[in-house]
């Protein structure tokens, strides 16, 4: 990684001085696309660097006015480039420094603006109905539609999951992977894939029936199914279908259980150091009866 360069020896900023200047250095923009690569998904990678090329000037001359007119999705992601871009240049705590000065946020509202918004949001139809149209409008994904129901994964996850089960279950290396036993995929087996720096999941609940029928799929690339949604004139809500499931599973589950099995790890005392899903002797059965219940609403 190249040394940014400086005007002179010494500490340009020590976080202490009440009026500090901007950095005094420059963006090798290569390695700096190295390094995003190395710490990042790529498609986080790739927006973070696309972010950075239109916005670095604001860190550079140490002025986020331009973000403080953004809306609220858009300035999360500028900042999480330029706090990328502060830590490869050695700058955090500048820019921790700018934040704070301009009074920005990391997220779009208060945890009352989220309520409020999920509360008033208008929604043309309910998730399940959306899920029936998308696996009659694209069968060749019905199984794969099923398999994001029943686990509640995020998109991506699943479709990684998906594609590993078949690999495995081509090399007879299934077992590494899904205890049939339990009806348990042990994603935490495979970190590289499913322990993210921000993004995680550690097991899933999956009906064996469900497991054998997708070993006989080919594997699925991760844009396909969303450009073919969106060809036919349907919303991408992926998303949604994870939210459901949470919301879903109050039924028979703890928030705790829900959290852990959607991969949601607070800094609770409780959950680092007193939760273990192992003692909890009937979770397999909770789960495996709500996700009957829902495959039993899937089907109308």
């Amino acid at each position: 990684m190249r040394t940014p360069k400086k005007r002179n020896s010494k500490i340009w900023w020590t976080g202490r001085d009440l009026n500090p200047r901007p950095p005094p250095c420059e963006v090798d923009w290569d390695s700096f696309r190295e390094w995003l690569f190395r710490r990042y998904r790529w498609r986080t990678a790739r927006d973070r660097f696309r972010y950075c090329l239109r916005f670095h000037e604001c860190l550079l001359r140490g002025d986020f006015t331009a973000l403080l007119e953004m809306s609220g999705d858009k300035r999360v992601h500028v900042m999480k480039a330029l706090s990328s871009l502060s830590k490869f240049l050695g700058v955090y705590d500048y820019f921790r420094f700018l934040v704070r000065n301009y009074g920005l946020k990391w997220t779009n509202g208060g945890g009352d603006d989220l309520i409020i918004a999920r509360l008033t949001r208008t929604v043309d139809e309910d998730v399940l109905k959306w899920v029936r149209n998308v696996k009659n409008m694209v069968s060749d994904y019905a199984a794969f539609m099923d398999f994001l129901v029943v686990t509640g994964l995020r998109y991506e996850e699943a479709v990684n999951s998906w594609n590993l089960i078949i690999r495995l279950s081509r090399e007879n290396g299934l077992g590494q992977y899904y205890r049939v036993e339990n009806e348990i995929l042990e994603h935490f087996r495979f970190k590289s894939l499913f322990i993210r720096r921000s993004k995680k999941v550690f097991i899933s609940f999956v009906p064996r029936n469900l497991v054998v029928r997708i070993a006989t799929f080919k594997p699925l690339t991760v844009n396909v199914l969303p450009e073919r949604i969106k060809r036919r004139g349907l919303r991408r809500r992926f998303g949604d279908v994870r939210e459901f499931w949470a919301s879903y599973m109050t039924k028979y589950l703890r928030q705790p259980e829900i959290d852990f099995l959607q991969g949601r790890v607070s800094t609770s005392v409780f959950m680092r150091h007193y939760f273990n899903p192992v003692w909890i002797s009937d979770l397999k059965e909770r789960t495996f009866k709500g996700i009957r219940m829902m495959l039993r609403e899937l089907e109308g």
